[in-house]
């Protein structure tokens, strides 16, 4: 990868110091979803320091945080950052491990909010210097890794609260383990899953352990079952539609001579198109009623949980362009980032957006993956990717502004 000496890109590095202070403080004190109440505390405080930006706490959830840099009239964008830690004891040691036991930045949120608060210190500069018109909006999302008793994740909460509102495009990142520092991974259209839970429970009679042909089995039906279930996504579906059933809990019984009244299978569904999402909740029921067969019954509910990611390819041209800018040898990895769930969709489901990959892979240790013990990052890709937001950003705030401008002249010259 060679710069070119951009000005983004010697600001960002200028800021590199900061980015690591903020990420690793944020790494020390991780908090789970709905609970970031220290880290939006921090948040704030940040963006209070910047030159121009209003603040807003409290949007959405209680966590939420919303900054918003302004000129007045032109485009708006919005740059998303999630702030949530995971259920996950950390494993590394190094001075900025997390401090709280059991809970863990294990999925790089922390230098997601670093990273976006960098971006936004470079764009309050460039609205300093009237180099950009319009309005960026800076979107600190709480609980993305988990759901609440409604069954929904922090996203779909910022968007009714109007965190989006006006915005005509939006942009966030993700760190990226299997990429080294230097290259990113792009995608146009679905990219990440629609992503459902189900659980099915089958009755059955039971009975006496010594008996079974006194009674019906539902231990013994999950054999079939099991077959039908994962035959939907082998022979049910196209191998070119990206699908996946897979069981993750079986629970039954109580005593090794008590045959039960009941087994219990819990699971997760995942797909791309709305199409293929319906066709397997469909396909479920018909596999499942077999059991019917088998003398048992059986009831299933699935819970949608968020939609699939759906990058605009409009959007990821911007990314490209402004990636060709500031970084010309940067490596651009296109194919989709596979069948993991991102509630960053429901923003996509909205307005035209897209996320892209930052390659962060450490370069001793081997590969940290993502929601592992061990995950762990190279804090040389945090001015990078604040470097690609922030001039992204500026990128569609001039076009827009350009095409705006265009336009007017247009109707200035018709009217004369």
């Amino acid at each position: 990868m060679m710069s070119n000496n951009h000005p983004i890109v010697e600001q960002a590095n200028k800021l590199a110091g900061r980015l690591v202070e903020w990420r690793r403080h944020l790494h020390e004190h991780p908090e789970l979803s709905f609970q970031e109440f220290g880290t939006s505390r921090f948040v704030a405080d940040v963006l209070k320091e910047i030159d121009g930006i209003e603040v807003e706490t409290g949007v959405g959830l209680e966590t939420g945080v919303l900054g918003t840099l302004t000129s007045g009239d032109g485009p708006v964008i919005a740059l998303r950052a999630d702030m949530d830690a995971l259920p996950i004891t950390e494993e590394n040691r190094t001075v900025y491990s997390s401090r709280t036991e059991g809970v863990m930045h294990a999925c790089g949120h922390d230098a997601h909010t670093s990273i976006l608060l960098g971006a936004a210190s470079l764009l309050s500069d460039q609205f300093k210097k009237g180099e950009l018109k319009g309005t960026v909006k800076f979107i600190f999302q709480p609980a993305e890794e988990s759901t609440d008793t409604n069954g929904l994740s922090g996203s779909p909460y910022m968007v009714r609260a109007g965190g989006y509102d006006q915005a005509e495009a939006a942009l966030a990142l993700h760190v990226c383990p299997w990429l080294p520092v230097g290259k990113v991974q792009i995608s146009d259209g679905y990219s990440m899953a629609n992503v459902d839970v189900f659980e099915v429970k089958i009755h059955g009679s039971g009975g006496h352990g010594a008996y079974p042909e006194l009674g019906t089995d539902p231990i013994w039906m999950l054999g079939p079952v099991m077959q039908a279930l994962y035959g939907i996504t082998a022979r049910r579906v196209s191998a070119l539609d990206a699908a996946v059933i897979s069981i993750g809990q079986i629970h039954a019984g109580t005593a090794s001579n008590i045959i039960p009244t009941e087994a219990v299978i819990q699971g997760t569904i995942r797909s791309y198109t709305p199409e293929i999402r319906d066709f397997l909740a469909s396909e479920l029921k018909k596999a499942l009623s077999i059991v019917e067969h088998l003398g048992g019954s059986f009831s299933l509910s699935i819970q949608r949980g968020e939609p699939a990611l759906k990058n605009q390819p409009a959007v990821n041209e911007w990314i490209t362009d402004a990636i060709a800018q500031t970084y010309p040898g940067m490596g651009i990895i296109r194919r989709p980032f596979g069948l993991g769930g991102e509630d960053f969709g429901y923003v996509t489901e909205k307005i035209p957006g897209s996320m892209f990959f930052l390659g962060c892979a450490p370069m001793e240790g081997g590969q940290r993956d993502l929601h592992t013990p061990i995950f762990d990052l190279d804090e040389a890709c945090l001015p990078i990717g604040t470097a690609i937001l922030a001039q992204t950003a500026g990128t569609f705030l001039k076009k827009k502004q350009k095409v705006q401008i265009d336009r007017n002249m247009e109707v200035e010259m018709l009217g004369t």
